[in-house]
Formats: C-alpha cells, structure tokens, sequence
C-alpha cells in the first residue's frame, strides 16, 4: 500500500482551509480589498464582503461563512453590535470572528472577546500574521464543528447537521418550488442485537449499515437526484435510527425507490462476533412542502410514517398522511391516559378459567389486565398493551398485575375459598430487567400470598433469547416456590437440550394451531407431538384458545391435560370467578 507522506497530509489540510467562505465587513473599500490580496496570495478563493455594516447581518445569515473578517469602528452599526446581533442568533453565533481594528487599547480587546469574537488583530494588519490566524481559526472551527456536527460511531453527520440542511433545503424548495422528501429509517429490533453480542457487536453492525447506506446513495446514481441539484444528505439521528434527506425529487416515485433500494442494501446478511445476522429496516417517507414547511415538522412526519411501518410488520416502507398524524395524536393522548389509569386505580385484572380436560374441574386461571377507561369504557387490551411496550409502561403495568393477581389470591384463601393457580404473564421487559425476583419476593411479601399458587408465564421468545444466561434467572424464581410455564408455544424457536434443561412445570401450545382443529375429523400433528414432547420432559399441557367441543374433545382423546378458552368462559372479573368457578 502506498503511504501517504506528511507533507502531502498537510497540503490535503491546507487545501480544505483554503476553500473557506470569507467574509469581510469593514466601511473602508481599500481594505477590504488589500486584505482580499493577501488572502488571495495565501490560497484562499472565496469570498464575500461589504461596506455597509447595516447589510452585514442579514449576508451573514444569507451566506453563513466559515469565517468573518470585522472592523469594529464603523457608522451606522459598529463591530460591536454585529457581535451582539450575532450571539443572539442560533445560525450565527458560532461563526468564528476575528477582529480587525485600529482601536488595541486593552477595554475595547476585552469587549469584543465578550461579544464572542474569536481572535483580535490591530491595523495596519500584518499580512503573515493575518494568514496564520485565519488558518488557526478555521483549524480550530472544523474540529469543533466535527464534534458538534457528526456522529463519532458512523461518520455521518449527526442530528444537527440533517437538521441545518434540512432547514437550507426547505428553503430552497419555497423559493424554486422543487419538491423534496426526508426518508426515516429504524433498524428493526435492533436491541436484541446488542443483548444477544454485546454493545461493541451492536456499534459493528452499525458502522456496516453506515457502510451500506452511503454506498447505496453514490452521487454517480442519477436515480438519487436530479441532475444538477443538491445531493442527498445521510445522517445518523440517534441509536438505530438514520435520516436521508433528498433536497430535490421528480415524484413521490423517485423517493419510493430509493428506500426500496436502502431496503435491499440493510437486508443482505451482516456478519458480527462470529455470526450471521439477518437486519431489515421499516422506512417512513415525509415529502415537502406538502407534509410541512419547517424541519421539526418535516421530521415529525417522517417519524410519524416509520412508526407505522413498523407496527404494520416491519421491513416495510409508508409514505406520511394527514390520517397517520391523527392516528399518531391519538396514540399519545392514549398514551399519556394509560400512565394516569395506572394512578387513578383505572386498571382492572380479569380471570380466564384453566380447565382439566379429564374432569371438568376448573384448576386454575389466568390473569388478564383490562382497562376501565372513565369515558371510553372497557379499553380492548389490544389496543394498550403495545402502547404500554412502545413506551416503557410495560413493567409498572405488568408489577400492577402481579400484585393485584397476589392480593386476590390471598383475599380468596382467607374467605376460606378453594385457590386457584393463578397464571401472570411476564413480559420481556419485565425480564431482562434483572430484578423480577426482588419485586417478586416484595410483592409477596406486601400481600401473604402463597407463592405456590402462582405460576408465571414466559414466551417461548423471551426464554430462548439468550438461553444459557436465563437458566440462572428461571432457577431462581423456581426457588421461591412459583411454578413456572412457557406461553406461546411453537410460534418461536426453541432448542430442545436447553428446554430440557429449564426448570419449567407447564408448557402451553398456542391457539393458532388449536384453530386447526375444525371439526370430530380433523387431525393436528403438530399437538400431538407437542403433547408427547412434553409429557417427555413431565411437563403439564395446556391448549389455548379452545372454542369448540371438537377441539376440547381431540385434545382430551391426545391426552392434553388443560385447557382455556370461550368454550369454558370468556376472561371475568374476579367476583364473577368466584362465583361460578370457585
């Protein structure tokens, strides 16, 4: 490989400097013009400048230079009050300035550095040092600019960055009336990404979906863009999530294509700590102007699109409507009244028989959380419980049932009541959090209930992911004297030498494929070896969603031992439980 020498790094550096938009205010012509020379002789080759210092603010914001030359004693508006007009606005207030005045007593120094200027040069200006303080400036702005504007992971430019040229090509679209789009892109489930390998895996494969991403939108691909506009601009947001900005489309077409394009690309398998991962991405589409004319909203849209993308099954791509924004207010306005339900007592644990499949007896029930809405009413749990997962509410929720599941327990063996097992979904969340068993031993604790009437329930999902380290975990809840169950069985993937290994009592196939089952005839080969298999490992069999008597029969007759389901009862409140099943 040919190494680059130092000298020829420095000539690349210089080169960058050197191509700096200069601009210079000053109410003299002639110096503005010998001050052009030298910096012309230096290299430099961009510049802009006048002598009206009340022009001066608005072509600063107009042309945002890299640097600004300003003399101090001028009429009209001095130095000082373009400093001060600068520090109070967002776009100008990090342009480096340097000051260039006949005034060197040390009170003026010291109130133009307050103002925010950068450095201090006193006329006449010497020409070596005007040049080495320039460079010094700019030096010192790009690498502050590196920090402030690109993602240290990627190399992308960050959030700010997307944000200013999106702001620049909104403009550009209200005064040329080009249409353009911002293209939102989330990896999808990422996060068990980095629980499976690691952070260090997890910033890997972003660096490779970086890789990607950039190489899919080469300038010399004339389907990204039209010819000579604005190229498309990449920028990595925050976590999993990227931005594309297209400043200048033909059709909403062109901007469809392209995410079909970055779909392709983010799919091919990405190989990581040893293994092959399988990444895909949901994709929302805002177009401007005619789904917003300021960023915030450009993006809000955008972001808006691609939550709904993911919700309709992930590696997917919508386009922004004005009907996905009101869906979107409405979500949030839910949102923010589930946290108040769980405050206002507004939550409600319903119970759905499990029945012995040999005598009919009701052995025990699981516990269901409805919501009873003060002005909707019963809140279907569907429309909730993944609001509730998008947004952390999950677990205060899912600690709610636990303890309201606990206290009934106990309310119904101090009745002298027969107690039944009571069955309570743990949510992912809940798991990997790390300290189930600690809220757990409160919970019991708080309410006297008997652990042994308790029995959680796991997915199949949520066990097998990361196997070896939740054996520990489903240990030590077995311990406490709980009974543990796998939810959802068959939907999933599991290894059948770590199921054996788990400490479970209770495994419960999955009503997608008891709807099967349609009448006295028909055969399901996947239950019956479920059945087998998990009598194998002495493990209890309970079936789901069972609606029919056909059903309960074959599962009876395939030696299932429990089952739930509308055929016995739709989920009850506690005291209608009670009353027909206790």
């Amino acid at each position: 490989m040919k190494m680059e020498s130092p000298a020829g790094k420095e000539g690349d550096a210089l080169e960058k400097l050197t191509g700096a938009l200069v601009m210079m205010v000053d109410d003299e012509p002639i110096n503005i013009e010998v001050t052009q020379i030298h910096l012309e002789d230096a290299g430099y080759e961009h510049f802009v400048s006048t002598s009206d210092s009340t022009a001066a603010l608005a072509m600063l914001a107009d042309t945002r230079p890299d640097v600004l030359l300003l003399d101090l004693m001028m009429p009209g508006m001095s130095g000082f009050d373009i400093l001060t007009e600068m520090a109070a606005l967002n776009v100008l207030k990090d342009v480096p300035t340097i000051v260039l005045t006949s005034s060197v007593d040390a009170e003026t120094k010291l109130k133009a550095l307050e103002l925010g200027a950068t450095d201090f040069l006193a006329k006449p200006v010497d020409a070596s040092e005007l040049v080495l303080r320039l460079r010094n400036t700019l030096a010192a702005k790009a690498y502050r600019d590196r920090l402030a504007n690109y993602d240290t992971l990627t190399g992308l430019p960050n959030r700010n960055t997307f944000m200013d040229r999106l702001d620049w090509a909104l403009k550009h679209s209200e005064r040329s009336g080009a249409r353009g789009a911002v293209l939102h892109l989330g990896i999808d489930e990422f996060r068990k990404v980095n629980e499976a390998l690691g952070p260090a895996a997890g910033d890997a494969v972003l660096r490779d979906i970086a890789q990607r991403l950039e190489v899919s939108l080469r300038s010399t691909d004339t389907v990204s863009r039209v010819a000579g506009e604005p190229q498309p601009s990449l920028s990595r947001m925050s976590g999993d999530e990227f931005m594309l900005l297209l400043p200048v489309i033909g059709t909403s077409d062109d901007a469809a294509r392209i995410g079909e394009r970055i779909r392709d690309a983010i799919s091919q398998p990405v190989h990581s700590a040893g293994h092959e991962l399988a990444i895909t991405c949901s994709i929302g589409i805002a177009l401007f102007p005619a789904d917003g004319v300021t960023p915030d909203n450009v993006v809000k849209n955008a972001g808006t699109a691609m939550a709904y993308a993911k919700e309709c099954g992930k590696n997917t791509m919508r386009f922004y409507s004005s009907e996905l924004n009101a869906r979107a207010l409405q979500k949030l306005s839910l949102t923010n009244e589930l946290r108040r339900a769980l405050e206002r007592d507004e939550l409600r644990l319903f119970y759905q028989p499990k029945v012995d499949l040999q005598s009919g007896v009701v052995l025990g029930a699981e516990a269901l959380v409805r919501w009873q809405h003060p002005e909707r009413g019963l809140v279907p749990p569907g429309e909730f419980i993944p609001l509730a997962e998008e947004n952390g509410l999950v677990v205060p929720l899912g600690n709610w049932v636990m303890r309201e599941a606990c206290r009934q327990s106990r309310e119904w063996q101090l009745a002298g009541r027969r107690v039944p097992r009571i069955s309570v979904n743990v949510s992912s969340h809940q798991f990997r959090q790390g300290d189930l068993r600690e809220i757990l031993a409160g919970i019991l604790t708080e309410t006297g209930a008997d652990p042994q009437n308790l029995t959680l329930e796991l997915t199949e999902g949520v066990i097998m992911d990361n196997a070896a380290g939740n054996l520990e975990t489903l240990r030590r809840l077995k311990e406490m004297g709980m009974k543990l169950s796998i939810d959802d069985f068959g939907t999933g993937y599991s290894s059948l030498s770590y199921l054996n290994k788990f400490p479970l009592d209770e495994l419960k196939i999955d009503r997608s494929f008891v709807m099967e089952i349609k009448g006295p005839d028909e055969r399901c080969a996947i239950i019956t070896a479920i059945i087998a298999m998990a009598h194998s490992l002495a493990l209890r069999v309970v079936a789901e969603g069972v609606e029919t008597e056909p059903q309960r029969a074959y599962l009876a007759a395939e030696g299932c031992d429990e089952y739930q389901g509308y055929f016995k009862s739709k989920p009850v409140p506690a005291g209608e439980f009670e009353t027909k099943f206790l």
